[in-house]
């Protein structure tokens, strides 16, 4: 597998190994021995989450407030455009943010550490999302940022998207007690 760094201390995008023919393929999506000596993930992963959405749905920009959730994430159907924001107050890069498209083409994988917001828009009908945390969800715990953020500013490709109450409603960054 690939790993490639970057500009957010400790996210990471993995790029597994994929063995392709006429058949098909086949990739192993984690490996503990592997993704702790390859890509640095040395925290137990507790639960497993899958997700659906239909295309032009924002899901985040979500994080824990107490109980911060590492999230190795990927998609198995269709695409999204993957978003990680740097929340930790004391780090280097707090309030920057990444973004990259993953696919069920490309097999790309984002870790997004605890300490960060998450969030995506899917990019194609019924797109199917997967994600190891590290953490139990817990949704007393749970906060947002709003999607559109001015001072985050990114450029997200939908302007119009689906929204649940809680998301259009988040807050921003500059408003969270973190």
């Amino acid at each position: 597998m690939l790993v490639h760094a970057t500009k957010l201390k400790d996210c990471v995008v993995i790029e597994p190994k994929v063995f392709g023919d006429n058949r098909g393929f086949f990739l192993e999506t984690f490996s503990k021995q592997r993704y702790q000596e390859d890509a640095g993930i040395t925290l137990e992963f507790v639960q497993d989450n899958h997700s659906r959405s239909t295309q032009g749905v924002v899901r985040g920009l979500h994080f824990q407030k107490t109980k911060p959730q590492g999230k190795l994430v990927r998609v198995v159907r269709g695409a999204v455009f993957d978003v990680a924001v740097d929340i930790r107050p004391k780090s280097d890069t707090f309030g920057q943010w990444i973004s990259l498209e993953l696919s069920e083409q490309n097999k790309k994988q984002l870790w997004v550490p605890p300490g960060f917001a998450h969030g995506f828009t899917a990019l194609s009908d019924d797109t199917e999302l997967e994600y190891k945390c590290t953490a139990y969800y817990d949704p007393e715990d749970e906060g947002s940022i709003l999607w559109s953020d001015p001072e985050l500013n990114i450029p997200w490709p939908i302007k119009n998207p689906t929204l649940s109450a809680k998301d259009a409603d988040a807050a921003l960054l500059k408003d969270l007690q973190l």
